[in-house]
């Protein structure tokens, strides 16, 4: 059984480091000199590289000769009749609408071809595997030094209590080429501003492992969306000894683990409100101050969340790729749904209600699965009680639509909100 406290204090480190010097000036400050949380720095970056494209320079040669193209002539006579309503059957005898036809069923075949592979892929990632080696690591160049047989048996021991406990929400990689090395990726729990988000950590067994605790980065993509992970990659927690701590709370070389440390993270980081993770601020727990501030906290956590998953999206840790497009393929309604119900003025992290199935039948139509006799159960929502939302809204905005194309692309199941943009810029009648 593993027996994990939180001990709020400073995040240890000299004057020198500017990572402990500045939680150490955060302390200092009270509750009235809270910086505006409402404020969120457009800090997103934008991984898409455009191609520049040559312009196409017009022929202006000898246009004497022609010769006959079949396929464009069609294509003309096919946009002819694009507004017209041919009687039925009349379709199959025109040639040039049965080739449109065939190319439709192939483009629509072939996206069903993608979607299939990434499913496939997604159901066979394993929780725990072994791979070769990692190349975009974050300690690939940091040598590990000499090592006894004592340190790969411990290691491996840790490999096999992975492989045996790890929760659902953990995913984890190691190397066959490097011991030394670990990946994680773990699953924001519900409840939570980091819900279905994937957030990746990368590990290093010293040459003293288990002496001291491993190594342990944080992929934040220049984010900081939680007081002990740092934009750096800094993750501050007692069991690493990058946070002060006593007793059982701090690393013990006979009974620590790697495990102990990724569950850690996510119930002792991860949690529903990390406003209070802040040294100091814990005391305002049980304030109305303190709770204003813990829901802008929350705000800004789930928009740079939300990045997250966008970088995540685009450039996708190795040997995660598969992780990742599955993930979010069968997360994406989910998560937009969230963002909808947020914007809706409701509090970041509260339930959002089950919405009904609805069934699509090959018009177009569609019809509820449940007796509109029934009741639909409503849930009951928290709803945010402050009124500076402003900025929040035009942030989680931008964000809904830019995660509503990425989702489209992996094939997660968008078409309501789809169909809700069609109809939002249809003219009015």
């Amino acid at each position: 059984t593993i027996l994990i406290r939180h001990h709020r204090v400073n995040c240890r480190g000299s004057s020198s480091d500017q990572v402990g010097s500045s939680t150490s000036a955060s302390v200092q400050m009270t509750e009235s000199e809270l910086p505006d949380t409402d404020y969120v720095e457009n800090e997103e970056e934008d991984y898409y590289m455009d191609d520049d494209d040559d312009d196409c320079d017009d022929d202006n040669g000898d246009d004497s000769e022609y010769e006959f193209d079949e396929a464009d002539f069609n294509q003309q006579l096919a946009d002819k009749f694009d507004d017209l309503d041919l009687p039925p059957g009349v379709e199959a005898t025109v040639p040039w609408l049965q080739k449109l036809a065939a190319n439709d069923e192939q483009d629509g075949a072939s996206d069903e071809l993608v979607e299939d592979e990434i499913t496939r892929k997604y159901k066979a990632f394993q929780q725990f595997y072994t791979v070769q080696n990692f190349s975009d690591h974050h300690y690939a160049n940091k040598s590990v030094g000499k090592t006894s047989r004592e340190w790969a048996k411990r290691i491996q021991h840790d490999w096999k209590l992975l492989e045996k406990d790890l929760p659902a929400s953990i995913f984890v990689r190691v190397a066959e080429d490097r011991m030394d090395l670990l990946r994680a990726a773990i699953i924001g729990p519900k409840g939570t501003p980091y819900h279905d988000g994937l957030f990746f950590f990368d590990a290093h067994f010293t040459s003293n492992y288990p002496s001291e605790p491993p190594l342990v980065y944080y992929h934040s993509g220049g984010l900081r969306l939680n007081p002990n992970l740092y934009n750096c990659g800094k993750v501050c927690l007692s069991l690493l000894g990058t946070w002060s701590g006593s007793g059982c709370e701090k690393w013990n070389s006979a009974h620590s683990t790697m495990l102990q440390v990724l569950v850690s993270i996510q119930a002792l980081i991860l949690n529903e409100k990390p406003y209070f993770n802040e040294p100091g601020y814990a005391g305002s727990a049980n304030t109305a101050t303190g709770q204003q501030h813990s829901v802008e906290y929350n705000k800004n956590t789930f928009l740079h969340s939300c990045r997250t998953m966008l970088y995540s999206l685009r450039r996708p840790p190795e040997h995660f790729g598969d992780l990742v497009a599955g993930h979010f393929r069968e997360r994406g309604r989910t998560i937009l749904a969230a963002c909808k119900h947020y914007l809706e003025g409701n509090m970041v992290g509260s339930e959002v209600p089950e919405e009904e199935e609805v069934e699509y039948d090959g018009t177009g139509a569609s019809s509820s699965s449940s007796s509109s006799s029934v009741p639909k159960k409503q849930e009951v929502m928290r709803v945010d009680p402050l009124g500076r939302r402003t900025m929040f809204i035009d942030n989680l905005k931008t964000l809904f639509e830019d995660l509503l194309m990425e989702f489209n692309v992996k094939g997660a199941d968008t078409r309501k909100f789809l169909e809700d943009k069609v109809k939002k810029n249809l003219p009015a009648a």
